[in-house]
């Protein structure tokens, strides 16, 4: 199973991230374990259904799925990481036909290397997905981001950088993509609030990750038996959350989910996501 591999790809990103920041000087850092349930719309899944796609098997349907989450800042970086267990009751040893139903495991790994002492640095990121219908998709990003940081709470990381994938029956550069990541911390009626956003804009998509040829005379986009999954040549993918920090060992937060022409659906898909965070 593949999930295997992605889980063992993010245990080895975390024992590296370890070796290498034991003697550096820290300047924050976080963890949590959080209870997670998306909702897509009614809309998101009539689409996911009727669009084509991965749909043809399935459309997309809501989930449950525990989350590990931990980032740190140091005198030459930062590093962040997650580890999501999707459908964690759906795991067994027969597999799952319905990959919108099946048990998955999702691993992110980000670093951000200073360049010299300005604001810019080297940026990487790896992003993993594997499921129980022995579907599997790697994407790494190796380009450079530039730290933003106020004082009066707000911060932002954008990036951009060559794209690489790595997935069933196909592997090779794919573009490139651009985003960011930020956050504005404030007081709400005396209470700590919290707003995130993370974006991801992929460009110049190669051929195949736009979709699939389902019949021996089709030979790409446009010819009979061509099956769209990710639609154009171009991709938004993120989500932007307000967090309410209760106590300091407990979060609560609601997520607006957004994609289009991304994650197997050529058309724009929305959900909620509700969340529950306990901080060490």
């Amino acid at each position: 199973m593949k999930n295997v591999k992605t889980l063992a790809l993010a245990v080895a990103a975390a024992a590296t991230m370890t070796a290498t920041t034991a003697q550096a000087e820290q300047y924050y850092g976080f963890a949590n374990v959080s209870v997670n349930y998306l909702d897509w719309s009614d809309g998101t899944e009539q689409r996911s259904r009727d669009e084509g796609g991965f749909g043809t098997i399935g459309a997309k349907s809501d989930f449950f799925y525990l989350e590990v989450e931990a980032g740190a800042g140091y005198d030459w970086g930062d590093v962040y990481g997650f580890i999501d267990f999707e459908n964690p009751t759906k795991g067994n040893m027969d597999g799952y036909d319905d990959g919108s139903k099946a048990f998955r495991i999702a691993a992110k790994g980000s670093v951000a290397v200073n360049i010299g002492d300005t604001n810019w640095n080297y940026y990487g990121h790896l992003y993993s997905i594997s499921d129980s219908s022995d579907f599997y998709e790697q994407n790494i990003v190796l380009g450079v981001s530039y730290d933003y940081n106020t004082d009066f709470g707000l911060w932002v990381k954008p990036f951009i950088g060559a794209h690489y994938l790595n997935g069933q029956k196909k592997a090779g550069f794919n573009g490139g993509m651009a985003g960011w990541v930020l956050g504005y911390n404030f007081k709400l009626g005396g209470q700590d609030m919290m707003i995130t956003n993370w974006n991801e804009i992929e460009f110049a998509r190669h051929d195949a990750h736009r979709g699939f040829c389902n019949s021996d005379t089709c030979t790409g986009p446009g010819d009979e038996g061509w099956i769209k999954t990710n639609g154009e040549d171009h991709g938004l993918n993120g989500a932007v959350a307000l967090w309410w920090n209760a106590t300091k060992d407990f979060t609560l937060g609601v997520q607006y989910r957004y994609a289009n022409n991304k994650l197997g659906t050529p058309a724009y898909q929305n959900a909620a996501i509700f969340s529950a965070k306990y901080n060490f």
